[in-house]
């Protein structure tokens, strides 16, 4: 077994700031002398980040933080590490930490969902006059989600109450749970669901990070894997049983491997064994897999030769009838 001498912190707070730029530069100074890296955002309503270190150093940074009355009570979701998560440390000030872009801002310290224990969360899931509202965005809900909630069709966070309101006669006279990675976005998506009159608002406090650790439940009724905005992709949350969700982008097989599109003006993530990787030039369209910017042929110094030969391969298998 290998030995886990690093930890992934993740964490927020929402707590008033008063100069989030002057807060941001001391911030990266201290995180520099413990030689962290991650990625931390300082606004006027609080801090959001996620920073990887040696265990003694992300000890020292919890210390540190916790020594700031704003932050006494801040919560740490831990992961153990074998190294570092991210390439570099980068601590940036911002208008917001979720970016909802609201007429009417939400704050979270006055109004939001009634929190929710992971027990307690397990236990609503099992009602059936609650419904689940995945809090996310699509593609992290495609690698993993608890069983039964709703897949909201977003790609950004901002883009989640106008599908609400579209979509609002699934909720209605019902249970409203939400969840999310860390449980920031809840916040505020459950503070803006009871600002539009939902009366029964609730949220997993700690979010799926929280649920996954927690002994009792052990991650029970969550199936895939949780994604995770740095150099891992995904973690594990279900300790008792492990089913796969996601689907190859190309051939539906189950799969659980994100990869981006090597078009860098497509950049899409997709879900690709490496087979697949291989015969499609990580392209998710045969627009992107001919585009001369493609960077899985500039990695692997394609030929034209071998470019036309799995492009062909590629257009079988799609029953494409134009071959280049």
């Amino acid at each position: 077994m290998e030995n886990k001498n690093y930890q992934v912190l993740l964490y927020y707070n929402y707590v008033h700031i008063e100069d989030p730029e002057t807060y941001a530069k001391e911030h990266l100074n201290l995180c520099n002398s413990l030689e962290l890296k991650g990625r931390i955002l300082v606004a006027e309503e609080g801090m959001n980040g996620t920073v990887s270190g040696t265990i003694e150093a992300t000890n020292k940074y919890m210390e540190a933080m916790h020594n700031d009355p704003r932050f006494a009570d801040m919560m740490f979701k831990i992961d153990a590490a074998e190294g570092h998560a991210f390439k570099k440390m980068h601590v940036r000030p911002r208008p917001e930490l979720v970016t909802l872009r609201l007429e009417d801002d939400i704050n979270p310290r006055e109004t939001t969902g009634n929190y929710l224990s992971p027990k307690e969360f397990y236990e609503a899931m099992r009602d059936e006059n609650t419904v689940v509202i995945d809090a996310r965005n699509d593609y992290e809900y495609d690698l993993g989600h608890f069983r039964g909630a709703v897949r909201p069709d977003i790609h950004t966070f901002r883009e989640l109450p106008e599908w609400i309101e579209e979509n609002k006669e699934q909720l209605e006279g019902k249970r409203v749970l939400t969840y999310c990675t860390g449980g920031i976005r809840c916040e505020k998506f459950s503070g803006w669901l009871v600002e539009k009159g939902f009366e029964n608002v609730n949220q997993l406090h700690g979010g799926i990070a929280t649920y996954g650790k927690d002994p009792e439940v052990q991650g029970e009724l969550w199936d895939g894997q949780m994604y995770v905005f740095d150099e891992r992709i995904s973690v594990p949350i279900n300790q008792k049983e492990h089913v796969i969700v996601g689907r190859d982008y190309f051939d539906g097989e189950p799969c659980e491997r994100y990869v981006n599109c090597a078009n860098p003006v497509c950049n899409k993530q997709i879900l690709c064994s490496e087979e697949n990787e291989h015969k499609y030039m990580r392209g998710c369209t045969h627009e992107c897999r001919v585009s001369p910017r493609n960077m899985y042929v500039k990695e692997h110094d394609l030929s034209q030769e071998e470019i036309n030969a799995r492009l062909e391969q590629s257009e079988k298998e799609e029953g494409a009838t134009n071959v280049v």
